[in-house]
């Protein structure tokens, strides 16, 4: 029996209020204006799942808790699901990738 993947990377829209957080300025000293300001990760749930645990502050990223909006499936549903390996480079890449983009961009 074959192995079902089941590992996400995913993309978090945030308020542009984490402009005013100093860790997430200095990560992101290319960061255009006007651009959206985004999280990037993986994990082995849904999603949808992910970020509401994010929101409830389950072992939640601090910027998701306290500024996450919403999913961007647009950036990252093409590549789900996916094995544990390949979530785990392809998270750094799509950050890698939006960063270059202008994005401003937090990643787990």
């Amino acid at each position: 029996m074959a192995r079902r993947w089941h590992h996400y990377v995913y993309v978090v829209e945030l308020s542009k209020d984490v402009l005013y957080e100093p860790r997430f300025r200095k990560s992101n000293p290319d960061y255009v204006t006007g651009k959206p300001c985004v999280y990037v990760g993986m994990t082995g749930l849904n999603p949808d799942l992910r970020f509401d645990k994010h929101k409830a502050g389950i072992q939640s990223n601090k910027f998701v808790f306290d500024y996450g909006l919403r999913l961007l499936p647009e950036l990252y549903a093409i590549y789900n699901p996916m094995p544990y390996n390949g979530a785990r480079d392809m998270e750094v890449e799509l950050a890698i990738g939006l960063r270059e983009a202008g994005y401003g961009v937090w990643q787990a």
